[in-house]
């Protein structure tokens, strides 16, 4: 188990990268929302508390399959966007809150309100402020092929980005790596074959 000492984001990174239990998941996931909202009620302005409690409420909806811990995390990414609108992290939130609702099919999109043209956009607009970093060319790269094996090309080139990019923190190292697998696939044009290793590469694509 981790040290008690972990921060929001390391637990929710474990969660979703590490874990291949659902119920060890929920679990991180928990713990990671419960440190978040001690860190909110000593400092309401934190913002990487306000982003990890939103991250946490949205993995622990994906968990459980609860559509009121999903709308939660969307009004909460979207809050903190309106806050900090160039925040690349605060558009990747939305880019997976949208996609990743779509990926679970008609009924949660329809239930939700997801929209793929409205994830899309965030996406582009993540990888333009995110300054270079894996992190978010690496899940764009992943996001856009899962979404569309057709379009390698947009895939490729966002998974080559990301591949030979300086990777500075944890979640950048993740995306770099997986960056650096999909482009096997990628780069012989198998889009059908980069698709399926997207989902097992992106958060949670791991759960038996």
């Amino acid at each position: 188990m981790p040290s008690s000492a972990a921060t929001p984001r390391e637990l929710l990174t474990q969660a979703a990268f590490q874990t291949t239990d659902k119920a060890a998941a929920l679990q991180l996931v928990n713990q990671a929302l419960a440190a978040a909202q001690a860190q909110l009620a000593a400092n309401p302005h934190d913002r990487e508390a306000q982003m990890q409690r939103g991250v946490g409420i949205g993995d622990r909806a994906r968990l459980t399959r609860s559509p009121g811990d999903a709308k939660t995390a969307r009004q909460i990414f979207e809050a903190f966007l309106a806050a900090n609108p160039r925040d690349p992290e605060a558009h990747l939130a939305i880019a997976s809150w949208h996609l990743d609702t779509v990926e679970s099919g008609f009924l949660a999109t329809t239930m939700l309100g997801a929209k793929k043209d409205v994830g899309l956009a965030a996406l582009d607009r993540a990888v333009a402020l995110g300054g270079g970093r894996p992190f978010f060319s690496g899940f764009a790269a992943m996001m856009r092929i899962r979404l569309n094996p057709k379009d390698v090309a947009t895939a490729l080139h966002l998974a080559e980005q990301a591949a030979a990019a300086p990777a500075p923190t944890a979640l950048d190292r993740i995306a770099k790596r997986q960056a650096q697998a999909l482009l096997v696939p990628l780069r012989s044009g198998d889009g059908r074959t980069a698709q399926l290793l997207a989902r097992k590469l992106l958060p949670f694509g791991r759960l038996a």
